[in-house]
């Protein structure tokens, strides 16, 4: 009976010992897992835009409405066989609605009623292209459309032109890339004043992308950015 007693007491000993040798080393675990450093991964890429959009504004006025139709019809003619001879395809031109205002209709101008002509026809025409030299080419050469008498104007006259840039999920893998590795530098150069050295990626945040315009005379030349937070383990 008393080696059972005895028996039970080494058991219950080396119970606790366990116990006590695992809830030590999870806390000296947890410890080492609390080192960590959070810094910044900075990618910057320069890239050129590869899609362009020009919203046109065509306008005519006259006193006639069904010699506005015609003239409004003809003007949207000349637009479209210009571009044409630029180079463009039919799938990159649109043509948009018409809308004609009858200027003497308009109750809270005071001068409405001594303008010259009473209607102002505006149609809209829409390039969507990739091929954004042939569009510039072709904004110089519309000085052509002048000349026949087209008032030939931007829809958005604060952007005429809207470069855009839609290649960003081919150069994502390599910009985050770039954001980790600089990311890493900044940690190593934490880690060497505390003496310690960058272990593993703890936590990974990968930021916003975002395409803004490099400057305000050059919109078509775009400026990819990212911003990543990542968290290093710290070992000594």
């Amino acid at each position: 009976m008393k080696n059972l007693d005895w028996i039970k007491t080494i058991i219950v000993s080396l119970a606790i010992l366990i116990a006590g040798f695992f809830i030590g080393n999870m806390h000296k675990t947890g410890k080492k897992y609390d080192r960590y450093v959070q810094v910044k991964g900075l990618s910057e890429k320069e890239v050129k835009a590869d899609l362009a959009v020009w919203p046109i504004n065509i306008s005519f006025a006259g006193n006639d409405l069904k010699s506005l139709k015609n003239q409004i019809e003809k003007q949207n003619e000349e637009v479209y066989n210009f571009f044409i001879s630029q180079g463009f395809k039919e799938n990159e031109l649109t043509k948009g609605t018409t809308n004609i205002f009858d200027v003497q209709a308009d109750r809270y101008n005071s001068n409405s009623m001594n303008r010259e002509f009473r209607y102002v026809a505006k149609s809209e025409f829409t390039i969507r292209t990739a091929n954004i030299p042939r569009l510039q080419n072709a904004l110089s050469e519309s000085l052509e459309l002048i000349s026949k008498g087209i008032l030939l104007g931007s829809k958005n006259q604060w952007r005429p032109i809207e470069y855009m840039f839609t290649g960003l999920n081919k150069i994502k893998p390599s910009m985050i890339e770039e954001a980790t590795k600089n990311a890493r530098e900044v940690a190593e150069k934490f880690a060497t004043d505390s003496n310690a050295k960058v272990g593993k990626i703890r936590v990974a945040r990968q930021g916003l992308f975002t395409i803004n315009d490099r400057d305000a005379n050059t919109p078509e030349i775009k400026i990819v950015r990212v911003v990543s937070t990542i968290d290093f383990q710290l070992d000594d």
